[in-house]
Formats: structure tokens, C-alpha cells, sequence
């Protein structure tokens, strides 16, 4: 972030000794003011009380915070471009953008600034940076991490998320960062996504074929499944409406008093976000309820699911808002939603490479089985 550094040392020792990592600028540290990608936010809040426990844990385990990083406007955007403090570079392409809204704590994974960084995920915002800029990137189950000392967004949908390029250190940060049980045993059958494979292009699906047939010899099984007997975007379209309206909740009591200037892109979105009724969330709501019955009964203990992480290779720099977000958001969105309804763990895996740019696998496993996508990671690197 430009600005004050804000830098702190391991609180105690552990599993993360020597290594150094950043945090995305939604994450609070005690002393300090949050950002939350907006400079009217920054101005119009008070410096934290106290950091946030994903924070304090990395510092538990040994790790050294050595900055905090550049976030989308408000978290609301998936490119990585800010309007007020610029885009961050994305190393794997650096012609391309790097994805958000955890924009700034990719670049400075993939730029090896820092060995690892936080990042929170609710549409994608982890996951599709990590595949645009080559990384490792999770979403936990939701609920898994806590959320506390973190901005305000969705919270049905928010979860603290990660990066890094070693699987064996992502796998380190879980250990670090999970709370509960974790749901035994290791993967045995992959189910390959045959509507989110067709949902993107001939050059995606080429791309990544030779890496589904390699996590399929690893895992030992592969059945080939139709996640959405909807339509993925018909799924995407449910999400917008229930996360919009949490949205609204959570932040438009501020937009609405502090009249921030917001980023194109940004503003559309948050002004359809007012829009939405407490009936078309509720209907929205209990659609969601279905779609993760839905997923609970396709998805068994033991089960990887593996579909695109994104429709394709990170846009172009500067490319038409409308192509990159409206058309490319919600084809990635119809991807990434399907673990958003149910609060399950993914990981994208970057095994792939499109137009000399990195392009990321994604494996979703059952709620509670982080542990185990990170070893299924760990053996595909």
C-alpha cells in the first residue's frame, strides 16, 4: 500500500519460522488505519484496536508481516485494477492484469516479495488472482477462519483466503489458520465438471485436459458429472442477487453518508446492489439453499471435484471495462459460484499455461476436507 508500512514480528514460534508474509489492506493491524481499497473509507475510520486473528496467527506461527497490500475498491471488483492507487503488476504476465480483488497480495506472492500473503475470497477473490498470476491460491470451508477484524462485505460468502508458491508452505499456512476437525481420509474419485468444462473456451479446455488426466491418475478414479442441472449461470445469477444484497447491507449506510467517489465499475455495482429487495434476496436465498443440497448430494467424502478456475487467461491491461467487467466477471463468477453457495473448500492449482500466461485447475472438495486438498496439491506439484 502507498503510504505508512506497517511491518511486525513473529509473536511467538512455529510451523512458519523464517518466512515472511503480507496481508491485503482488509485485514486490521492494532495502531493502524484499513483501507479497504478506498481512500474515503481510510479517511473516515478510526486505527484498529486490535489485528485481526488470521493475522495473529501467522505470527503465532512464526511468520513476519512485512506490509500490507493494494485491494480492489471496497473488494468489489475481480480484475486487480484500482482506481485510486493503481494496478498492482501481475509478474506471470506483466502486460495483463493480476485479478482481485486480492490484486496486491498475488503480485507480491508471484513477484516473491514475501513467501506468502492473505487475501479474502467471496466471489473469487483469491482464487482467480491466484490462476492469472501462476499460484497457489485457497478458499477454506466457509466458517474455517475467522472473520473478525476484517471489512465488512458479504459474510454469508466471506472467507480469509491465501497464496503461495510452495505447496508445502500453503499446506504450512492451513495448518496455521483452520480451526475445527478435519474431515478424514484423502481424495479417491475426481469428478470431472462436464458443464463448467464446456462453459469455457476449446483453448481452456485443451489447455487443462492433459492436467485433469494427471489428477486422475493421482487420485486413483474419475467419473465425468454435470454439477448444475441449472445452468452455471443460472447459479452465477442467484449469487449476484443474495451477495448484492448483503453487500448493500453491509456497506450502504457508509456510501450513503460519506459519498465516496467511487471507480467505474465499482459504482454501477453498488448502486444494483441498493436495488435489490428483501423478497427477491429471500427467493434468491432459499435457491441457494437447493443448489447446496444439491452439491452436498453430488459431493461424498472422498470426492474432488476439478473445473476451471477461470474462463481464461488474465485480461489484457486497460482492456474495455464492459469485456473484462461485465463479460469476463460473470463467466468467471458461473465458475467460481458453485463453491461461493455451498461454503466449500477450493484450491487453484497453476498447472496450466494459455497464450504464454499462467491458467490455474481448480479442485472443490466437500466442506471440512481443506486438509486434504492441500496434501491432494502438495503430491500434483
Amino acid at each position: 500500500m502507498p503510504g505508512e508500512r506497517v511491518e511486525l514480528e513473529p509473536t511467538s514460534r512455529g510451523s512458519l519460522d523464517g518466512l515472511t508474509f503480507a496481508a491485503k489492506d482488509v485485514f486490521d493491524v492494532a495502531g493502524h488505519r484499513t483501507g479497504f481499497g478506498s481512500p474515503t473509507w481510510l479517511e473516515t475510520h478510526s486505527p484498529a484496536t486490535r489485528t485481526a486473528p488470521a493475522v495473529e496467527r501467522l505470527l503465532g506461527a512464526g511468520g513476519r508481516l512485512v506490509g500490507k497490500t493494494i485491494s480492489d475498491e471496497l473488494t468489489y471488483s475481480l480484475t486487480g485494477e484500482n482506481v485510486h492507487y493503481g494496478t498492482p503488476l501481475n509478474p506471470g504476465c506483466p502486460d495483463r492484469v493480476p485479478g482481485g480483488s486480492s490484486s496486491g497480495s498475488a503480485s507480491a506472492v508471484a513477484g516473491a516479495a514475501c513467501d506468502l500473503a492473505l487475501g479474502t475470497d467471496c466471489a473469487g477473490s483469491v482464487r482467480l488472482p491466484a490462476s492469472y498470476c501462476g499460484l497457489l491460491g485457497v478458499r477454506p470451508t466457509h466458517g474455517r477462519i475467522p472473520l473478525e477484524g476484517i471489512c465488512p462485505f458479504a459474510p454469508s460468502f466471506d472467507t480469509v483466503g491465501w497464496f503461495a508458491r510452495d505447496p508445502e508452505i500453503l499446506e504450512r499456512v492451513g495448518l496455521a489458520l483452520l480451526d475445527g476437525e478435519a474431515l478424514p481420509g484423502d481424495a479417491r474419485r475426481l469428478l470431472v465438471a462436464r458443464d463448467a468444462f464446456e462453459l469455457v473456451g476449446d483453448e481452456v479446455r485443451e489447455a487443462l485436459d492433459p492436467f485433469v488426466r494427471r489428477v486422475a491418475r493421482v487420485v486413483g478414479a474419475r467419473d465425468d458429472v454435470t454439477v448444475s442441472p441449472d445452468g452455471l449461470e443460472a447459479w452465477m445469477e442467484c449469487f449476484r442477487i443474495v451477495q448484492g444484497f448483503e453487500i448493500w447491507q453491509s456497506l450502504g449506510a457508509w456510501i450513503e453518508r460519506a459519498q465516496p467517489e467511487l471507480g467505474p465499475g465499482i459504482r454501477e455495482r453498488a448502486e444494483a446492489a441498493s436495488r435489490i429487495g428483501v423478497d427477491e434476496a429471500s427467493a434468491a436465498r432459499q435457491e441457494r439453499n437447493r443448489i447446496r443440497s444439491l452439491l452436498d448430494r453430488l459431493l461424498q467424502a472422498g470426492d474432488v471435484l476439478c473445473l476451471p478456475t477461470a474462463p481464461g487467461a488474465a485480461p489484457l491491461r486497460g482492456a474495455k471495462g464492459d469485456e473484462v467487467e461485465v463479460v469476463r466477471r460473470y463467466q468467471a463468477i458461473s465458475l467460481l459460484c458453485v463453491a461461493n453457495h455451498a461454503g466449500l473448500p477450493q484450491i487453484s492449482v497453476p498447472l496450466a499455461e494459455l497464450d504464454g500466461c499462467p491458467l490455474g485447475l481448480s479442485l472443490v472438495g466437500p466442506r471440512g476436507s481443506d486438509e486434504a486438498l492441500l496434501r491432494l496439491a502438495n503430491r500434483l506439484q
